[in-house]
């Protein structure tokens, strides 16, 4: 199933695109090449026109222009901004989007001061575009383009569990384009993000509830909650989506088990220090070997491993401590190697050193969130049943996760206080039957910004979250009927 949203009003500049005319037989890589857009000087010269006026990623579009000088070279230029999280290596200052332009194309005008050219529209932050035409430091016209949203539902139908994919395109990045969210049944879910993405989403959500149809929609919302009357609002173009999906009979899709539920990656900056760790990230538990060279042979060295303790609530904050973790002795060539079960601890990096005769040697860790399987798995309503995590984090953009039950909102849980350990104890709820239990990464706090997306669940963590790489974890439980 595919939704667009038609035509929209709103005023808009938008993100970073690769080009791909249809007129050029140039490949896709060579454009995108960032230029600088040049200002008019002395007014406006020629017009302008682009058809159709707006279109969704892919769809055909042409400019053409007249009253130019003729047999003269020109740029078109497409107008957009690169959208990045603000955050440090602990906390998160909200989001920023910085205006860049591409060149599109060069083009000449012919005897009677025309040109045209056709592109396909690029996949890139949604809404209203400028395209300039300027030659060197002088703009000559400009005309705006609008990018259609559109999203993509696969499949249309399965049992209950089946994952329902959405590839969402379009999106804004102004106030009032840029906060879209979900909601099943009308039940809120969370909300899909698209700041480094160029105005593209991917999430998937499970399929709940009863045999037959149910309703997804995706709403804009500045607020934390969707705004249900845009038709009334300042920008009453905006797109709304609404998408069926049917839950038929057959056996549940069942999320997979929990320990094949672990993260696979993390980005890492190359190892930090003269302390290498083996791997580079671990869960709680797993074994890790730290290994140096350049020591005393023969000498026994102690690894100290960095926390971070505190109380973000009580306005203590928090601070860094360090506890052993490893001895070992320095072998006849000066190497050394550590060897220790990952600690009970947040998740994200940590500091390692040793004491080398008053110097430091130091390196890094990172710990991984994992997850345990359910306590109980089956039970009738208001069975209680306790989801178990470890290796929660501790930055505000890592220490809470947010659970969903059944596509449903249900609050979050923080593991900063806990040390990473995240215990959370739920009742079944529901008709007999598979029930779902999602937990998403999201923001715990920050600073106060427009729009505020804190303590929601993020549904495109994957490739959009700020700061760190943080898993999703997902949980079924079956009501019986007694």
């Amino acid at each position: 199933m595919r939704i667009h949203s038609g035509p929209v009003a709103s005023l808009s500049l938008a993100f970073a695109l690769l080009f791909a005319p249809a007129v050029f037989s140039a490949p896709a890589a060579d454009f995108g090449l960032e230029v600088k857009a040049s200002s008019p000087q002395g007014g406006f010269v020629g017009r302008m026109q682009v058809d159709p006026l707006h279109g969704e990623v892919g769809t055909p579009f042409t400019v053409s222009a007249e009253g130019l000088p003729p047999n003269e070279e020109f740029q078109l230029v497409w107008s957009t901004a690169e959208g990045h999280w603000k955050v440090t290596e602990s906390e998160y200052n909200g989001r920023e989007f910085v205006r860049v332009d591409y060149e599109m194309a060069r083009v000449t005008t012919d005897a009677d001061g025309r040109l045209e050219a056709t592109f396909e529209t690029p996949e890139d932050f949604g809404f209203l575009h400028d395209i300039i035409l300027q030659q060197g430091d002088r703009q000559f016209t400009r005309v705006a383009y609008s990018i259609d949203m559109s999203i993509e539902m696969s499949p249309q139908s399965g049992p209950v569990g089946t994952p329902i994919n959405f590839d969402v395109k379009g999106i804004g990045y102004r106030a009032l384009e840029r906060s879209w969210n979900v909601l099943y049944d009308n039940n809120f879910t969370g909300w899909a993000s698209s700041i480094t993405t160029h105005g593209s989403a991917n999430f998937t959500i499970p399929a709940t509830g009863h045999i037959g149809d149910h309703i997804v929609e995706v709403l804009h919302g500045e607020f934390g909650s969707p705004y249900r009357n845009p038709q009334q609002s300042p920008s009453p173009d905006r797109p709304r989506f609404a998408m069926t999906f049917t839950v038929t009979p057959g056996e549940p899709v069942l999320p997979p088990p929990a320990k094949a539920q672990e993260q696979r990656k993390v980005r890492l900056a190359p190892p930090v220090g003269e302390l290498i760790s083996s791997p580079r990230f671990s869960g709680v538990g797993e074994r890790v070997t730290v290994s140096t060279t350049g020591l005393e042979a023969g000498k026994s060295y102690e690894l100290n491993w960095t926390r971070v303790i505190g109380n973000r609530i009580d306005g203590r904050g928090w601070a860094e401590s360090a506890t052993p973790v490893a001895e070992a002795i320095a072998g006849i060539d000066g190497k050394i190697e550590f060897e220790f079960e990952t600690p009970e601890d947040l998740g994200g990096i940590h500091g390692l050193w040793i004491d080398v005769d008053g110097t430091m040697k130091r390196g890094t860790h990172w710990v991984k969130s994992t997850a345990f399987p359910l306590d109980v798995t089956s039970g009738p309503v208001g069975t209680t049943f306790t989801v178990h995590l470890k290796g929660v984090g501790w930055t505000e953009t890592s220490n809470i996760m947010h659970i969903v039950y059944d596509n449903s909102y249900i609050g979050y849980a923080c593991g900063f206080n806990s040390q990473g350990d995240l215990t959370i104890y739920m009742q079944a709820t529901g008709a007999p039957g598979m029930h779902y239990i999602d937990l998403y990464p999201g923001i715990y706090k920050g600073v106060n910004e427009t729009p505020d997306n804190f303590r929601m669940p993020q549904l495109t963590y994957e490739a959009d979250h700020p700061g760190e790489d943080l898993p999703a974890f997902h949980f079924a439980f079956e009501v019986t009927k007694d």
